[in-house]
């Protein structure tokens, strides 16, 4: 087999990402060599490859889902809110710059667009298929003179487009129909057809509206998904964050619904449940890190903003951050740092990663991401922290409670660590814990001996499960998606679509694209 297909969606969460995961894990297991690709990702979920580069978190599942190692070629551009109007470029793994969302849509993205198709290229040449994510929607007319993620590549790299609509959401058949009809005739040559995803009832009350649908564009409907409860794969941005922290908002969006499992948390191993209460802190970053607690029997995880939220946690999570100081201002503002100081006081667990790690420090020196220069910090922790122009990306192994853990680390801020009991690369005081490090709770032997610490400072009988390993949860959950491809999508024409392309002839649906 060789070939390439570009996933699109109608909308932003339409369910490109699963979608296109949900496709590799199919492929592989026919036995083809596959890769996941995204020319730019805007995401302040991020992960380090084992080169060092960043990427989006997204391709990094895909890539699990395609069995093979993430690497920067799968996601050239990547885009990381750190304000209303501003990114952090991250070109090939590394930082090239901040720059505002006109400047970027200006002129640096269209000339982006070769860096992109050369790193396609180079995974074509190497993988029998390359599935391909889009970003938002193909029918954003105002940018496809700049684009490079979505009809600009499929142009660029003659890929058919598969395009995703959520009808959980409604007016799928308007957004299906809407998208083909507002691109040019050279782009709509190349949309094959349509995926619904998120169906829930009986299939057949559906079809005869995909038979109109057929009627009116003259293209295929390759599956229907049905929604399922508990996929809880890592998300990029995903559904939008609640009115008290639309803040967190950039140019993109923060979702909360990948970090917390859909289905019911499953019965305690012991006597007690444990409660988790994560800070929502504006940019929030990596907050796939409580995944993993997520993952464990008798433990609930919520996001928080308001003090009292925190009396009845056993823990308190201070995430990742792109704006630590106006995280920490915020803490403030919100009666948060006060509540976090009462429970350092009396001995209640905290935990702070990366950016939440450095908030509880006491003193942050920062010329380099909010320029604001000497702010205090909670005092928490006996850290000092000073932002360095150069970022931080490494995959560290270490021991902590007597247990081998895995990382990864993606941060501007150094932190000079001056007193108490070392913790992975930061420290412990008391019940307050603090590190750089994302992933750690992945690894199960660590995760359960700090939960047994916090159920002991919290006075829980809560008991960690001997058994979960969150690497298998992970591939149970990557297959669920290949099943949903295998059982639900016309199979046999999605191979061929992405073996041949798009298919000849498809008819032109006025009024394509304005001049």
């Amino acid at each position: 087999m060789s070939g390439g297909l570009l996933v699109a969606g109608t909308t932003s969460d339409a369910g490109k990402s699963v979608v296109t995961a949900g496709i590799c894990r199919w492929l592989v297991r026919q036995g083809v060599k596959v890769a996941p690709f995204k020319g730019q990702n805007m995401s302040l979920n991020s992960f380090v490859t084992r080169e060092g580069a960043e990427i989006g978190r997204a391709q990094a599942m895909q890539a699990q889902a395609c069995r093979v190692e993430p690497t920067a070629l799968m996601n050239p551009v990547l885009l990381k809110p750190g304000g209303e109007r501003s990114s952090q470029v991250v070109l090939l793994g590394r930082p090239v710059g901040e720059l505002s969302a006109r400047g970027y849509h200006g002129g640096r993205q269209q000339a982006l667009l070769g860096t992109v198709l050369e790193c396609l290229e180079e995974l074509r040449g190497t993988y029998d298929a390359v599935i391909c994510e889009g970003a938002g929607s193909p029918a954003e007319i105002n940018l496809r003179r700049t684009d490079i993620v979505n009809m600009g590549v499929a142009r660029g790299a003659g890929l058919p487009v598969l395009v995703v609509g959520d009808i959980d959401r409604g007016g799928v058949f308007a957004s299906f129909f809407g998208t083909v009809a507002l691109l040019s005739p050279e782009d709509q040559a190349l949309v094959a057809g349509f995926l619904v995803n998120k169906f829930r009832g009986d299939v057949t009350l559906l079809e005869p509206g995909l038979d109109m649908l057929r009627g009116l564009t003259g293209r295929h409907t390759y599956g229907v998904l049905p929604f399922r409860h508990g996929l809880g794969i890592d998300e990029e941005d995903g559904m939008g964050v609640p009115p008290a922290r639309a803040e967190s908002r950039a140019w993109g969006r923060v979702s909360l619904r990948g970090t917390v499992r859909e289905s019911a948390v499953a019965p305690p191993h012991g006597e007690d449940v444990l409660r988790v209460a994560v800070c929502a802190v504006p940019l929030m970053s990596n907050f796939t890190d409580v995944d993993a607690l997520a993952a464990e029997p008798g433990v609930v995880v919520r996001f928080v903003d308001r003090p009292e939220e925190l009396a009845d946690a056993d823990l308190v999570v201070v995430p990742g951050t792109r704006g630590t100081v106006r995280a920490l201002q915020w803490l403030r503002e919100r009666g948060l740092a006060d509540a976090l100081a009462r429970r350092a006081a009396d001995g209640r667990p905290v935990l702070g990663i990366c950016g939440g790690f450095q908030v509880l420090g006491e003193h942050i020196e920062d010329d380099v991401e909010s320029r604001a220069g000497s702010v205090p910090g909670l005092g928490l922790l006996p850290v000092r922290v000073r932002f360095h122009p150069e970022k931080t990306l490494a995959r560290p192994v270490g021991e902590a409670l007597g247990e081998p853990v895995e990382g990864y680390e993606i941060h501007h801020g150094v932190a000079e660590v001056l007193g108490g009991t070392p913790f992975l690369d930061g420290c412990r005081t008391g019940q307050v814990w603090g590190t750089h490090w994302h992933g750690s709770l992945e690894s199960d032997g660590f995760r359960r001996a700090f939960l047994r610490e916090v159920a002991t400072a919290a006075g829980r009988r809560f008991v960690p499960a001997p058994d979960t390993s969150f690497a298998a949860l992970r591939e149970e959950q990557l297959d669920l998606l290949g099943d949903l491809i295998e059982h639900h999508a016309d199979t046999d024409a999605l191979r061929r679509l992405i073996e041949s392309g798009a298919p000849a002839g498809l008819p032109f649906i006025p009024p394509g694209a304005p001049a």
